[in-house]
């Protein structure tokens, strides 16, 4: 299984990766459904796990936290929660929603972070144990998916086409190189981004008129302005600024547009809930716990 560490309470055959096996779900009546909808599907943990590793790829891009299942709660699964970043908050509102699952971008156990259990770490931990509640986290593979990554939605949000691989990581690219066809001006890209990512974007004016190519990657990526300029953006677009980026922006002469860390990787994880909804028949409720960053 991705990832380096799996946190258990219950006996180790629940925490292994098993292969995607079609039909490994049963249908509950209205009686059996603590959420109401009568014929309401169930699928396996372990099942819904396996078809996310292998769907997004999760161990080929090197990451800085275990990537898959983190915290293993219920091994039946009715109701997927989805949400960007691991918080008591977060797990708080999944639990009322009645999820079993809960899939974040943002997880927990990050290589920067202390790895003693403080008093933080351990209300978290509570919460998800209490609730019986798994934690799913994947990061750098989902922004980089072609179909349901946060560059690939953000590019088709934007109503950019052909998207070609940008930003590299590791030996993997994770954001796109896209074009804007026929070429759009600055407010006109400005007035799609305020429409489908934020009303408030940072913005430095300083490319040309007509953008034919715009570069995206989600998150915290100020530091690829320049490679964006190199490889021919008129307009790179990400979610949080830098101190350097104003002045790297006007000197290689290209748009930069900061949407918010937060705002440009809701796409991911609500696309993830919405495709295992379709495939497994559970419910999904993204949970939106704003952040101006």
């Amino acid at each position: 299984m991705p990832g380096q560490a799996v946190i258990e309470r219950e006996p180790l055959r629940h925490g292994i990766r098993v292969a995607y096996r079609p039909g490994q779900r049963k249908w509950v009546g209205w009686q059996d459904h603590p959420y109401g909808g009568y014929g309401c599907c169930v699928a396996r943990r372990d099942e819904i796990v396996a078809f996310l590793d292998d769907h997004l790829d999760a161990g080929g891009y090197p990451d800085a936290l275990p990537v898959g299942l983190q915290v293993i709660g219920a091994e039946e699964v009715r109701r997927v929660a989805t949400g960007v970043s691991a918080s008591l908050e977060l797990f708080e509102r999944a639990a009322a929603e009645g999820a079993q699952m809960l899939i974040v971008h943002h997880g927990l156990f990050w290589s920067s972070e202390p790895r003693r259990i403080g008093a933080r770490e351990r209300a978290r931990l509570r919460c998800l144990f209490e609730h019986d509640l798994s934690l799913v986290a994947y990061h750098l593979a989902l922004d980089a998916h072609p179909e349901v990554g946060n560059n690939a939605l953000i590019c088709r949000a934007l109503g950019l086409t052909g998207p070609v691989g940008f930003g590299v990581h590791g030996d993997r690219t994770i954001g796109f190189l896209a074009i804007a066809n026929p070429p759009i001006t600055l407010p006109e890209l400005l007035g799609r981004v305020r429409a489908e990512i934020n009303p408030e974007p940072l913005v430095f004016d300083a490319g040309p008129e007509a953008i034919r190519r715009v570069a995206v990657i989600s998150g915290a990526a100020a530091q690829d302005v320049l490679p964006a300029a190199d490889a021919g953006a008129h307009c790179f677009l990400t979610g949080e600024p830098r101190e350097p980026v104003m002045a790297q922006a006007r000197e290689a002469g290209i748009h930069f547009v900061a949407a918010g860390h937060y705002a440009t990787e809701v796409f991911g994880v609500r696309a993830l809930g919405d495709l295992l909804a379709r495939r497994f028949g559970v419910e999904h409720v993204f949970i939106d716990v704003p952040n101006p960053i």
